[in-house]
């Protein structure tokens, strides 16, 4: 890559991405991550969110791409793995870059994505764009905001952001409080196993002689944390000593009731990212009436128009060296969706008012020239 020195400074130029304090923040105890690496790190090590976005980027990346039905050499510059770059992206950060290297006769020859984190946008002093800049390590690279064909610059596709002239919001943000409920409540269940499952009790003192001292306080507690507490230790008989007394505790059902807080909050992660709980097994929802139903939801509300916006882009980007050019996925090959197709089939070739030529339109073929009914 063309790698340009550092940018000290440019006068009037500023930056779009000025420091946020919703990024800068450290979240306090029990608080969602609030800078965008924060919230990533917190889904990928979350089991909910992590497979709800495997579930939209590679089922996005697993269509295959095509010029209006016709094999392109534009399509081969989106391989699955690219996609699923891209989508996740655009689903987690709400913008993707995509950087195009071009052969020696200036036709683009290769994509590749750059990650959203490291982009910066320079303005001018109207606040209009003039420059992208990636920053990785010690390097920055210009991409110039208009781009032609000469000068291909960068793609950028984004997620609309209502409160934002330049950037998309992605749904990592939407899904750290679910994600933070989800985190806490499974550190409170792993504390509540190494303590036997059940909450510890008091040691009473029991007699006429006063308060222990503080160094009776400190040896009885030193020597409980060492031979009682624990998942090693559960189950142990305590040996106590004259005058005190082991007084049990215990919270109520409702207290220890954990497991519906859990599901709401992975019902609302799951909701961040447009997939339907029945597919990340969550129990209760009747939402739809099967996993086949559900995974049709997922397919028409959510990957399929993250798709468009995407092959969109790309479309768009790549026109300069093929005009006219509409990359569109084949949906004849996806499985979720062969029960709809099956349906238009039925209705179109039902239809005795139609040719075949204009039925094989209506499906998303080229014609045949016959024109026979």
């Amino acid at each position: 890559m063309n790698w340009a020195r550092k940018i000290m400074g440019r006068g009037d130029t500023k930056s779009a991405l000025a420091p946020r304090p919703w990024l800068l923040a450290e979240p306090a105890a029990g608080e969602p991550p609030a800078g965008y690496a924060g919230q990533v790190r917190a889904a990928l090590g979350n089991p909910v969110a992590l497979r709800a976005v495997r579930l939209v980027a590679e089922g996005l990346s697993s269509v295959k791409l095509s010029a209006r039905g016709e094999p392109h050499p534009a399509a081969a510059l989106m391989p699955p793995a690219l996609l699923e770059q891209v989508a996740t992206h655009l689903l987690l950060h709400g913008n993707a870059f995509v950087e195009t290297g071009l052969d020696a006769g200036g036709r683009a020859a290769t994509l590749w994505a750059l990650r959203p984190e490291r982009m910066q946008l320079e303005v001018d002093g109207r606040g209009w764009p003039a420059n992208w800049l990636y920053r990785a390590g010690g390097h920055v690279q210009r991409f110039a905001v208009s781009g032609d064909a000469s000068q291909p610059g960068l793609l950028h596709l984004r997620a609309f952001d209502p409160l934002d002239d330049h950037l998309g919001v992605g749904c990592a943000g939407a899904a750290g409080e679910g994600i933070a409920l989800l985190q806490a409540a499974g550190r409170w269940n792993r504390s509540l196993l190494a303590n036997a499952a059940r909450p510890s009790g008091a040691l009473v003192l029991d007699g006429e002689e006063g308060p222990l001292s503080a160094e009776q306080f400190a040896r009885l507690r030193d020597e409980i944390e060492a031979g009682f507490q624990g998942a090693r230790n559960a189950g142990r008989p305590m040996l106590l000593e004259g005058g005190l007394k082991w007084q049990p505790l215990a919270l109520t059902p409702a207290e220890m009731d954990f497991q519906k807080a859990r599901e709401a909050a992975a019902r609302d992660v799951a909701l961040a990212f447009g997939v339907p709980p029945m597919l990340l097994g969550l129990p209760g929802d009747s939402t739809h009436a099967n996993y086949a139903e559900a995974n049709v939801a997922l397919w028409r509300l959510t990957i399929l128009p993250l798709l468009n916006r995407i092959l969109d882009g790309v479309s768009r980007h790549l026109s300069a060296w093929w005009p006219g050019l509409e990359l569109e996925p084949d949906l004849d090959l996806v499985p979720a969706l062969w029960a709809d197709r099956e349906r238009l089939w039925r209705h179109v070739g039902a239809a005795t008012f139609l040719d075949e030529d204009e039925k094989r339109e209506m499906l998303g073929w080229a014609p045949r020239g016959g024109g026979s009914g």
